[in-house]
Order: C-alpha cells, then structure tokens, then sequence
C-alpha cells in the first residue's frame, strides 16, 4: 500500500505547513512572472491605431442630392453611397421577383429605401463598377456595370447579368441621425 506523503519523522508539524506555503508562494510568483513575460507579446497582437481609425467611416448625408452617389473609403476599399430616387426604388421593389444568381430582396440589403451603401468592388474578380459618376454607364438594369468582363448590377447592387456569382457587398453600417451614417 503506498503511503501518504507526510513529514519526516522527528519533522514538527508547522515544517509541513512551511513547506506547503513556500510551493504555493513559488508557482504564484512563476505564474505572475511568466504572465508578466507574456504580455507585451499578447499586447502586439492588437491592433494598431492607424488601423483601428480605419475600422470605421462616419458620412454626412445632407450633401447629397437626390439621384446622386458618392463614393468613400473604408479599410481600403471603395463604398458607394446612393440617395436613390423614387423611380430606383420603385424599380428594385418590383425586381425583387426576377430571375436572380444571389437571391436577395431590396429590404434586406438597405436600412432605409432611400439610400443604398455597397462596397464598390465586383464580386467577380474585385474590379470596381461603373456607374457612380454621371454619364457612366449604368449596365442593363440601370445599377453598376463592371466593363471588364460585363457583369450587370441593378439599383439594389444585386447581380442580374455576367460572371459575378454573388451580389455586391452591403458593408455594416447604421445611421446615427437622420443625415449621417457609420460605416464599420
């Protein structure tokens, strides 16, 4: 039968208890060193300011008029901001029941109908549409048209016609007021 570990003999009692708290303040101060040690390498992980200010875009939205676009970076990426007019709406409302590769309804991929926001690169080999400047065509279904290998976007950023297989990106974003947004 094993025996328990206890002092030796002739050991008084309070040797034992030392014993016990001289392991016990070790392996504390091990632990509290080596987190110590560990932390500057756990705190490189984290991102950096210059990255952490592009994690987020606030736009103010009283400029633009009705029918117009505007387009602004975050993370490095092109964003398209339209204030659509009644007729866009009307129109992605209605080809909401069309034939789509990317099936998605007008409702989901805006917060409110009037103004669309989409991350500006095509889903089929990260070009960058046409359509966000006056006199650019606008494709087919009147949205984007990207000219490198004829993808077709309509007014709610959805892929109607061409290679792309998905629907342009709808970044996270909320409106703090009635005239500005937060992307990110």
């Amino acid at each position: 039968m094993a025996e328990t570990a206890s002092a030796p003999e002739g050991a008084p009692e309070s040797e034992e208890t030392r014993r016990d708290f001289l392991l016990i303040s070790t392996v504390a101060v091990g632990a509290v060193g080596t987190a110590l040690a560990a932390w500057p390498f756990i705190d490189n992980m984290n991102p950096s300011k210059d990255v952490l200010a592009l994690a987020s875009t606030e736009i103010n939205l009283a400029p633009i008029e009705e029918g117009q676009s505007i387009t602004v970076v975050w993370r490095g990426k092109p964003v398209f901001v339209r204030r659509r007019t009644a007729k866009e709406i009307a129109t992605a409302k209605t080809d909401d029941g069309a034939t789509l590769k990317d099936r998605a309804t007008d409702a989901s991929r805006v917060q409110k109908a009037e103004w669309l926001v989409l991350v500006g690169i095509c889903t089929h080999l990260g070009c960058i549409p046409l359509g966000q400047k006056a006199g650019d065509p606008r494709g087919e279904f009147g949205g984007w048209f990207c000219p490198c290998h004829g993808s077709h976007y309509d007014s709610s950023g959805r892929i109607r016609k061409g290679p792309a297989p998905k629907n342009l990106e709808v970044p996270p974003y909320k409106f703090l007021t009635d005239t500005s947004i937060r992307i990110g």
